[in-house]
């Protein structure tokens, strides 16, 4: 596609990025260095330039107390220019009270210093250049002053093997940054690869991978942990979706030839009579199941899919929860008892629809049915009341066969029968799932108690909000 930029490796894109921006950093702290370096070169030799223009200024005053100006001074003048490393562009300049020449090196006429310094001889003409000034005295008698002239870019010169360092230095540490970023990248980048190289054999269908989780870094450590983690789930899922979709292959298989073998037996006139109706009367009990199978396959489908409409109306829940009991014990065997109800005195209104709760009760108390231990009375309960958090629990309790523990995780997944379910029941494994389904989409939850795991029996908790 044309609107698909190019990829480069994670090495390539962080390295040059990062070594474009470092490199930008450094030259810009460079430059402001450098800029620093020079305006401080300036001061420094403006400072010794007035040092010097002072000291001349001190050697001018002779004996008697008038401007005499050396013979030994040129001398004086290079031998400090040597010293203090000054530039053989300086001009210096000593005038008396009345602004004449008395001396000036190198030699300059009246006309020449007047080009050079301003009409108050105070400081210079041309705004190229700086001045340090001294005042030539005797006590408060100002007899002259001395002028010690240099040119700005004089001032500011750094010398070539200074500047040469200097960018040996910065080329230095942009090789130095590249290097640290280079290794740093390098080493983010094998755990990430390998990770992808992981991901893409998953994508394929192999789940048996093995990443090395030793590296120091906590956060690297613990993605390949929980990569690992997550490809070991993924395993256990495609082994649990192969066989829940064999398990429901099966079960939608077994009446459908248990009706076709019934029917036929029918039409051949294997059977006859009251026994071809009874085979008949088979094959509706058959059909029946198969279509709550499907039905229960398309509820579920259609309410993970979100195109179930729920209802969030004002519930009354105690006259409910007992038409709820009194209409599913109607249908029961004789060997069921009724569950006891242990409902609130005060009136408690729930928020959510009716036929969903009705379904989430009945579906719990067809499973504790199911679960009946042989020889031992089915014994139900069934609690209401107010947590006081905006929420309204409802307990339902059997005595059963109860839950395996390694099942405890796994009863609300879709498609899972654990237990006698696998060998005694059939049934795609939904129930719970289209339950916990229904008791979220209102705004509720469906668990089962953890501290009531036993050898026989167990408790589910269906959540549901108040409406306030």
């Amino acid at each position: 596609m044309d609107n698909l930029k190019k990829q480069t490796s994670i090495l390539s894109y962080w390295t040059i990025r990062y070594l474009i921006i470092i490199s930008i950093g450094l030259l810009v702290t460079a430059l402001t260095t450098f800029w620093w370096i020079k305006q401080e070169a300036m001061d420094n030799r403006m400072q010794t330039t007035g040092l010097l223009a002072q000291e001349i200024a001190d050697r001018s005053v002779g004996p008697d107390g008038n401007i005499e100006v050396s013979q030994n001074l040129k001398a004086l003048i290079e031998n400090r220019k040597r010293f203090f490393k000054l530039t053989v562009e300086m001009c210096v300049i000593i005038t008396n009270n009345k602004g004449q020449l008395l001396f000036s090196m190198p030699p300059l006429t009246e006309e020449e210093m007047q080009h050079k310094l301003n009409d108050e001889l105070d400081d210079v003409r041309s705004p190229e250049y700086k001045a340090a000034t001294a005042s030539i005295q005797t006590g408060d008698t100002i007899l002259g002053k001395v002028f010690v002239l240099q040119s700005k870019k004089t001032l500011k010169h750094i010398p070539q093997a200074e500047i040469g360092f200097f960018a040996i230095m910065l080329l230095f540490l942009i090789i130095l940054s590249w290097l640290t970023i280079y290794l740093l990248s390098r080493k983010l980048a094998r755990p990430i690869l390998k990770v992808a190289t992981a991901a893409g054999q998953i994508s394929s269908g192999q789940y048996n991978i093995a990443i090395q989780a030793n590296a120091k870094e906590r956060e690297i450590n613990e993605l390949i942990v929980s990569f690992q983690e997550m490809a070991g789930r993924l395993k256990q899922l495609e082994h649990s979706r192969a066989i829940m979709l064999a398990g429901v292959s099966h079960e939608l298989k077994t009446p459908v030839t248990s009706i076709k073998g019934l029917i036929h037996a029918v039409r051949e006139k294997v059977v006859e009579g009251e026994e071809a109706d009874e085979f008949l009367d088979i094959a509706l009990l058959e059909a029946g199941k198969l279509q709550r199978m499907v039905a229960d396959l398309l509820d579920y489908n259609a309410l993970a899919a979100g195109v179930i409409s729920i209802r969030h109306d004002r519930i009354a829940a105690v006259p409910l929860l007992s038409e709820i009991v009194y209409q599913w014990f109607l249908t029961q065997d004789s060997d069921v008892s009724e569950p006891e109800l242990t409902l609130p005195d005060t009136p408690l209104f729930l928020r959510g629809d009716p036929l969903r709760v009705q379904q989430i009760i009945v579906n719990l108390l067809n499973n504790s049915v199911q679960a009946k231990q042989q020889g031992i009375p089915l014994k139900l309960t069934i609690e209401l009341h107010n947590t006081g958090r905006g929420t309204a629990e409802i307990i339902i309790t059997d005595n059963g066969k109860g839950i395996l523990a390694e099942h405890r995780g796994l009863i609300f997944e879709a498609f899972f029968r654990g237990g006698y379910k696998q060998s005694t029941l059939r049934g795609l494994g939904l129930g719970l799932t289209f339950s916990s389904l229904l008791a979220e989409s209102m705004s509720g939850s469906l668990k089962l108690r953890d501290h009531d795991f036993q050898e026989a029996g167990c408790t589910f908790v269906l959540t549901l909000p108040l409406q306030r």
